[in-house]
């Protein structure tokens, strides 16, 4: 059961003198095609007209609004004439939109919008009911060309730009997909180990040295000192654009992947002399070299 105060504060509210331009809130009561009716918890019900209740081309009064939501909307009329308060949810959702959206743009905070048509560079889409726009250039990492083929997409973007005055208000996905390329990126390089040796494929020479793309959108340096055993002028004399080779991680620091392909071959020639070893190994598990297997039958007095 309602506490007492509870009571009360239902009548203080029923009390309430309502005036044009206050935001009320209400319960959703009725719904035809033409308009909703709304408990206001007052002396009387709320009327928010069909061409009231939404800016978004895409509202649908069935299918949008349901008996039981609770809905803002602002007075515009104390009595329709019939005795009821006429509302304007449309009005209401412009006012309190603007302020929500000055909140996502200063916390950053992702949100997820579904592109409604294409426009000349860019394209159109709705948030908290006000007609956004999002260039071509912050659609994707990548130019796009075909504005059409983002027409229904849904995709996640922050707010970037909002000038209530202007009635402007911009989003982008490309900050966002750049945000969660770097973090992907990090957590990658913190996984690279120091001396792992892996292929990857020359994308640019330098004076100073190589570039070597190891997947993973991952590129590290071969300093010049480390493409190969002897001295070179120019990494052009012994590598070229676009060559699959083998490096090693050296190390990995401020972002910077450091790369040498003298140490993968360094290693290599190491293993074949080894393997080249002659070693021989006797059953009783013991190894003697040629010369101690000719000393073996010689008797000393």
């Amino acid at each position: 059961m309602p506490s007492m105060a509870e009571f009360e504060e239902e009548i203080s509210r029923s009390m309430k003198k309502i005036k044009e331009g206050d935001i009320l809130s209400g319960t959703v009561i009725g719904v035809s095609d033409t308009e909703v009716m709304l408990d206001l918890g007052s002396y009387t019900e709320g009327i928010i007209r069909l061409e009231q209740l939404s800016n978004d081309p895409r509202f649908s009064i069935k299918a949008d609004i349901a008996v039981g939501d609770v809905i803002k909307a602002m007075v515009l009329r104390e009595d329709d004439g019939q005795g009821n308060i006429l509302l304007s949810k449309k009005q209401a959702d412009d006012i309190l939109a603007w302020d929500k959206l000055k909140e996502l743009l200063e916390a950053k905070e992702v949100v997820s919008v579904k592109l409604q048509s294409a426009v000349n560079s860019g394209m159109i889409a709705y948030l908290e009911g006000i007609r956004a726009f999002v260039p071509a250039s912050q659609l994707s990492l990548s130019y796009v060309e075909d504005l059409e083929s983002w027409v229904g997409k849904t995709i996640d973007v922050i707010v970037i730009t909002v000038d209530e005055d202007k009635k402007r208000l911009v989003l982008s996905a490309r900050e966002l997909l750049w945000q969660r390329e770097q973090e992907e990126k990090q957590q990658r390089l913190n996984s690279l180990q120091k001396g792992l040796v892996t292929t990857g494929v020359i994308e640019k020479i330098a004076p100073y040295g190589c570039f070597v793309n190891i997947g993973e959108g991952l590129t590290g340096l071969v300093h010049i000192s480390q493409i190969c055993g002897k001295r070179i002028q120019s990494p052009n004399e012994v590598v070229k654009l676009g060559e699959e080779v083998k490096v090693k991680i050296v190390d990995v620091k401020d972002g910077k992947i450091s790369l040498s392909i003298k140490a993968v071959e360094e290693r290599e020639e190491v293993v074949e002399e080894i393997e080249k070893a002659p070693v021989e190994y006797h059953s009783e598990g013991e190894a003697s070299t040629g010369l101690a297997s000719l000393l073996a039958g010689i008797k000393l007095n």
